[in-house]
């Protein structure tokens, strides 16, 4: 334990000033408004520290820290770990809004009557609900609310247990998200720490609340504290960014010295079919990984509809043999600690050269609760059953192509680690049939990729955050970082929405990049296999916007 002016930035970080008074506030509310790769998920991971390392969130009380997406609540969790180390970090708890609403429900389940009462063993589902068996994930929030708002037990619970409360992508939050928060610490002793930008609220269409961190700000009575500094993007792409700022918030841009430099490339690639587009995009893409760059480092990103609107670039990627992910419905799943558990087994046993798949598989799968001898004994029992899995895929009868003979070592190794270590990874998992459709939905994941080509290998490359090129939508891409950044489509037709939230949208999008941000339009583009509802296949360059590329 050290003093709090004893505290310094941990790994030698230099915050700017008002980050370094939002890390180190001790008995006020903040409300931190950033703009894009000012460093907002760094700020609460050593504000966490801080308070850890200095007492101000005393042994047995917690930290809480909820976000709006999975991978931002999983993010700003090992960014706690790595700054503070797993014993402090124990006491720090990230959830999205969903789970920290499933953990009030499962506390407190007993505190729900009527319609809304559920049994123990209650499931959730995406869109039925069966009274008192099965509840939707848009029913976890109003659900937990009616237990904060209706039973002073369970708002003590919570209170009592948590002495901090950080809110991360707070521009975000939508009415039922902030009254969860208002009911469960309003007029309570806890200190919050909001963090969000208004230019990146683009989440409009899931009801997020206008003018939440001024809300906050009036309902918490917090200090706001506005950070101005772009540390990701190297100078040319700041400048653009300012430009934008300069149109949607002209009295947040920074000062032109700041911005000084020749550093970062800035490309505006006009095609005439999407075929083109689709080729020059993947040479370049070829291009940057023969140079060097991590495929991780690599995203494309679409307004919506990446399955279709990057249809062709696919097709072109899968000709050249590159590994892509959309992430439109699987950025979510790879965040989930068991899914995770299960892909990285695969990749151990299937691939000898995946030393940090095997350290983090021995990491989540080691009983970490138990006496010692226990634990040494079952690490020896984990090391050669992963050996003797390696050893039944290289032989020549095992059936490497069909998913039956990788579902059958997944599962033996499943039950190696057993169910009570399983569940304890989430307290999602320990109500339901959560766990468990996590397990199958991962393996039907990989029983897809595994039918392309009946290499596992690659499957699990298309699978991965580390070894494949990234197709997000800008909705997904928040809070992400990439070194190249591709905006495929930057067309009048697919930013049609209201000119603000258009805008706000774009600038979310080229403000991911940190070094080479690339900027795609053409003039006819195929309806794609699969397209509904209307398409327009000749294309108009969204000018207006492609003109902030342009240096004045």
């Amino acid at each position: 334990m050290i003093r709090p002016d004893q505290w310094h930035p941990v790994d030698g970080l230099v915050l700017e000033p008002n980050a370094m008074s939002a890390v180190t506030m001790l008995d006020e509310n903040v409300v931190v408004a950033a703009g894009p790769g000012a460093g907002k998920t760094e700020l609460l991971a050593q504000r966490a520290d801080f308070l850890l390392r200095t007492g101000q969130c005393p042994y047995p009380r917690r930290i809480l820290a909820v976000s709006f997406k999975v991978d931002a609540a999983r993010n700003l969790r090992e960014r706690v770990r790595r700054r503070s180390g797993p014993r402090l970090a124990a006491r720090f708890d990230s959830f999205t809004f969903h789970a920290f609403a499933k953990r009030v429900i499962d506390n407190f389940r007993p505190a729900l009557t009527g319609y809304n009462a559920l049994n123990p063993d209650y499931r959730i589902a995406p869109n039925a609900r069966i009274q008192g068996e099965q509840v939707t994930f848009a029913d976890l929030v109003p659900l937990a609310l009616e237990i904060i708002e209706a039973n002073a037990y369970a708002q003590g619970g919570i209170r009592q247990t948590y002495s901090h409360v950080f809110l991360d992508e707070f521009q975000d939050c939508t009415r039922q998200q902030y009254q969860l928060i208002k009911t469960a610490f309003g007029h309570a002793t806890a200190i919050l720490t909001a963090v969000g930008d208004t230019k990146q609220r683009i989440m409009a269409w899931a009801g997020a609340l206008d003018g939440v961190m001024q809300t906050f700000a009036e309902d918490f009575s917090a200090r706001p504290l506005p950070l101005y500094q772009n540390f990701r993007s190297a100078p040319r792409l700041r400048r653009m960014q300012n430009r934008m700022i300069a149109r949607m918030d002209p009295g947040a841009i920074s000062p032109d010295e700041e911005l000084s430099g020749d550093d970062g490339v800035i490309e505006v690639q006009r095609f005439n079919t999407v075929h083109d587009e689709a080729q020059a995009i993947a040479r370049l893409i070829n291009g940057w990984l023969r140079e060097g760059t991590a495929p991780s480092e690599i995203s494309i990103l679409v307004r919506q509809q990446p399955h279709l609107v990057a249809a062709a670039l696919g097709s072109e990627l899968a000709d050249r043999r590159i590994p892509f992910r959309n992430e439109q419905d699987r950025q979510d799943l790879t965040a989930e600690p068991v899914a995770a558990l299960v892909l990285n087994f695969i990749r151990v046993i299937s691939d000898d050269r995946q030393p940090d798949a095997y350290t983090e598989l021995m990491r989540i799968a080691t009983r970490s609760s138990a006496l010692e001898e226990e634990a040494s004994r079952f690490d020896g029992q984990l090391k050669r059953m992963v050996g003797e899995a390696r050893a039944i895929v290289r032989v020549s009868t095992f059936g490497t192509g069909e998913p039956i003979a990788w579902r059958t070592l997944v599962n033996e190794f499943l039950q190696l680690v057993s169910r009570p270590v399983l569940t304890a990874l989430s307290a999602e998992y320990q109500q339901g049939t959560r766990l468990d459709d996590l397990i199958e939905q991962a393996l039907e994941a990989f029983d897809r990729e595994l039918a392309v080509e009946g290499d596992a290998i690659r499957a699990l490359q298309r699978l991965s955050e580390v070894d494949a090129i990234r197709f997000l939508t800008i909705h997904k891409c928040k809070g992400l970082e990439f070194e190249k950044v591709v905006v495929l489509g930057v067309e009048e037709q697919l930013f049609w929405s209201e000119p603000t939230a258009a805008m706000s949208e774009f600038f979310v999008a080229i403000s991911r990049a940190k070094q080479h941000l690339v900027l795609t339009h053409t003039k006819h583009r195929d309806r794609p296999e699969g397209a509904t509802g209307r398409w327009d296949e000749r294309r108009t360059p969204h000018q207006r916007f492609l003109d902030f590329a342009h240096e004045d």
